[in-house]
């Protein structure tokens, strides 16, 4: 892992890695997406490749909302600030529409309501779920070399829908973000994540159990498939203590590979399109733009506007840019 100061010398190379974790987490949640799909599926058996009809789901759209609030402030966020954002780009653009997930609808019902984080997300349903974890990828770029700082903020952004595993998850995952922008392996990527959850929390005993299903299965992904599926299920629907230790085992069993990344995540079922988005984001931060094909690009730098409306009008490829300029004003 370099310091973020080397980082900063490299100022093409830095611009390639941002957006990298953006499209690399659009790319990911499109083909996830598709993955869970029984149309693709039949026609497929496995998913490879972003085929016709692939688009982001509220996993990228949310990503756009959190770049946006970091961009409104200048990068001093605060639970005002992401307020601030709530309110702009999603109640006065007529909430949340398709696709979000229970927090995401129960949080802005709430700020409707006049509740204000950290009372939004505390008081709020399903509030452990991985809606933070999913959307805190523009921190990492924004605070590339420093996990700490990351896993700060992160708690700032998440608090406004999520709690406890919710946002630990989040922390964890803008961590490992921050530590793959700045060159960081797939081991100190996974340990910046791990860092960050609280061992006795479900969360934290979650990831002990999927870390022990990788060494019980001696790095073989096909060793640990099942177990991964079946000893980390919930019921009902998929929370934080089960999809980020899950994706986390997927990175540590590919070593952070992008296209066996994208693969084992994007096939893996119930909650793909956020694994494999984390896992896209993750390697777009370590490798940069370049990894990815770029018909690929082409395809999901608009955003669909499914869930956030004000995020069809957006450019992922510039909004990386933007995130970067404000490292830069910063800096200097």
């Amino acid at each position: 892992m370099i310091t973020r100061t080397e980082l900063l010398q490299d100022e093409k190379r830095l611009r390639e890695k941002a957006a990298g974790v953006l499209i690399g987490l659009a790319v990911g949640d499109a083909l996830g997406d598709l993955g869970r799909s029984d149309a693709y599926r039949q026609r497929y058996g496995i998913v490879t490749n972003l085929y016709d009809g692939a688009a982001g789901t509220d996993d990228t759209e949310f990503a756009v909302l959190t770049a946006r609030a970091l961009l409104d402030c200048g990068g001093n966020l605060t639970p005002a600030a992401v307020l601030a954002a709530w309110q702009k780009y999603i109640l006065a653009q007529g909430g949340v529409y398709e696709r979000a997930g229970r927090p995401l609808y129960g949080a802005v019902e709430n700020i409707r309501r006049g509740m204000k984080p950290p009372q939004s997300g505390l008081d709020n349903v399903l509030n452990i779920d991985d809606g933070a974890a999913m959307r805190i990828a523009p921190l990492g770029i924004f605070c590339a070399g420093e996990p700490g700082q990351a896993a700060r903020m992160a708690a700032v952004d998440a608090q406004i829908s999520h709690a406890d595993d919710g946002i630990w998850a989040a922390q964890a995952v803008a961590a490992s973000i921050a530590v793959a922008m700045a060159d960081g392996d797939s081991k100190e990527v996974l340990a910046a994540g791990l860092a960050r959850i609280p061992q006795d929390s479900w969360l934290g005993r979650s990831m002990a159990q999927a870390m022990a299903i990788c060494d019980d299965a001696d790095g073989v992904m096909e060793a640990a498939w099942e177990r991964l599926h079946i000893d980390l299920w919930t019921p009902a629907h998929a929370v934080s203590p089960e999809a980020i230790p899950q994706l986390y085992a997927i990175y540590r069993l590919t070593g952070g590979d992008f296209r066996r990344g994208l693969f084992w995540a994007g096939n893996f079922g119930r909650d793909a399109d956020t694994l494999t988005a984390i896992i896209g984001a993750l390697a777009g931060a370590r490798h940069g733009l370049g990894i990815m094909p770029p018909e690929w690009v082409a395809a999901v730098r608009r955003p669909a506007g499914v869930s956030l409306k004000f995020a069809a009008g957006e450019d992922l490829l510039k909004l990386a840019d933007d995130l970067v300029d404000l490292i830069y004003a910063g800096a200097g």
